[in-house]
């Protein structure tokens, strides 16, 4: 169910929305739990049982965990909870991929399995694993009772395209926890800039993507329109799906942390990463590159653990080479600006570095959407006009005249100056402004969905 669709905005959530408010608070997760098992059911009926098989494991291990602790038995069961939870995901999300590497390495033919990938599997086991970690640590209580767990995992804002919520950040809120009126008013708010950004702009960039790839012509201009409209429609949707899920929590009572913080003004790629997707780069950090030693460690085995991360950040966003290529990319950008181009870029003008931040980050992305490595390599040479093609074709320069005005207002959106000049505002006109625009924005991305085709979050993949 697409949080950008009539049926979840005025059916799914109108109803649920009530239901929640005027139910008792010791019965509140009971609502929530219910409504998310639905929500998810909406659009994986059968994997239902894959999320509440992964609760439960979950939820057994870190029982037997928590007056384990410090014990090999402990340790034991952290491990084998972690082959648990690696296991369904590999299983489900990369069964082909691994088939498909021996087949071309052995030169066999192993039929593909050919298994569905169930939607947001990735983000609620990332949930799970660091949930039954942090008891492992210490740094969580271990939650007795199952159906608060599953409550957690399930919670539907956030079920299937995060951001990565972790048990520690809303412990205490999945025990006691009250919806203000501020709340509620600040959260649908949230929401709706979240819609507005995903409907108004990242569906009409997925419009120039697509007319790309269905187009026959193939020039320099194209490739550039296209690479830097799928640039903006990633973030956007993103940021936008992340923005409804972080007001609906609130709406809800919770308080969930931000996932983006105006990347695209970064002026390096270290900096890009602390503002991009941040609940996952967090999520590597603590669970995988500490572990591991961090930078508290040689050289050659820093290097290492950079190496590492990276590598498992791009398979994390799809079972392709070219999900590995770009999550290895980065890993050696990062690397080279530690090692050689840190204190360059330092003394450079603001302009050049965020220069070079976007031109690295436009280019990450169209390896990012390619297929595969020939596909990367391809739409790559394109932008740099290889085997001889046209600076530009008469498609190219009709879709750029058509889609100038939404790209300059996405390049602008991406920046802190929209909410720089929104906060200038006066307190007594804001308070006015703020329920009409967000109205507004509403009702016209609502008749845009109505008028629109089916468009689902870039994110619902992984």
């Amino acid at each position: 169910m697409l949080f950008s669709s009539l049926t979840f905005v005025y059916v799914f959530l109108a109803a649920v929305l009530p239901i929640y408010f005027i139910t008792p608070k010791r019965f509140k997760n009971h609502v929530l739990l219910i409504s998310s098992l639905i929500f998810y059911f909406f659009g994986e009926p059968i994997c239902v049982l894959l999320l509440l098989i992964s609760s439960l494991a979950n939820w057994l291990f870190s029982l037997y965990i928590a007056p384990r602790r410090g014990t090999r038995a402990a340790k034991a069961a952290l491990v084998l909870a972690m082959v648990v939870n690696l296991a369904l995901l590999g299983f489900f999300k990369y069964a082909d991929f691994f088939v498909s590497t021996v087949n071309s390495i052995l030169g066999t033919h192993i039929p593909l399995p050919g298994i569905p990938l169930p939607i947001g599997i990735s983000f609620f086991t990332f949930q799970t694993m660091s949930y039954t970690i942090d008891v492992y640590r210490g740094e969580a209580q271990v939650q007795k009772n199952l159906a608060t767990l599953t409550t957690f995992v399930c919670l539907f804002p956030q079920l299937i395209a995060g951001p990565i919520v972790r048990y520690t950040d809303v412990a205490a809120e999945l025990e006691e926890r009250s919806s203000t009126v501020e709340g509620v008013s600040s959260g649908i708010s949230r929401f709706a800039v979240g819609l507005g950004k995903k409907v108004l702009i990242a569906n009409m960039m997925a419009e120039v993507c697509s007319a790309f790839r269905s187009s026959d012509e193939r020039s320099v201009l194209f490739y550039w329109l296209y690479a830097v409209a799928f640039t903006i429609q990633i973030y956007f949707d993103f940021s936008g799906y992340s923005d409804m899920a972080i007001g609906m929590g609130r709406m809800l009572g919770f308080k969930f942390l931000e996932n983006f913080n105006y990347p695209y003004i970064s002026k390096t790629i270290t900096e890009f990463w602390r503002r991009w997707h941040m609940s996952l780069s967090t999520w590597f950090r603590d669970y995988v590159y500490i572990p591991l030693g961090g930078n508290r460690v040689s050289k050659v085995k820093w290097v290492r653990n950079i190496a590492v991360v990276w590598l498992l950040t791009g398979f994390w966003h799809g079972a392709a080479w070219n999900f590995i290529f770009w999550g290895g990319l980065f890993g050696l950008l990062l690397l080279i600006e530690k090692f050689f181009l840190g204190d360059i870029l330092k003394k450079l003008p603001s302009v050049v570095s965020h220069i070079y931040v976007m031109f690295v980050v436009i280019l990450s992305f169209v390896i990012f959407n390619a297929n595969g490595m020939a596909g990367a390599f391809s739409d790559l040479g394109g932008l740099f006009g290889a085997n001889g093609i046209p600076l530009s074709g008469s498609e190219s320069i009709y879709y750029l005249k058509s889609y100038a005005v939404p790209i300059v207002i996405g390049a602008i959106g991406s920046t802190p100056i929209p909410k720089f000049i929104w906060g200038k505002l006066k307190r007594g006109p804001k308070a006015v402004l703020e329920p009409v625009c967000m109205a507004a924005v509403i009702l016209v991305s609502t008749a845009f969905i109505i008028s629109g085709s089916f468009n689902p979050f870039l994110y619902f993949r992984f």
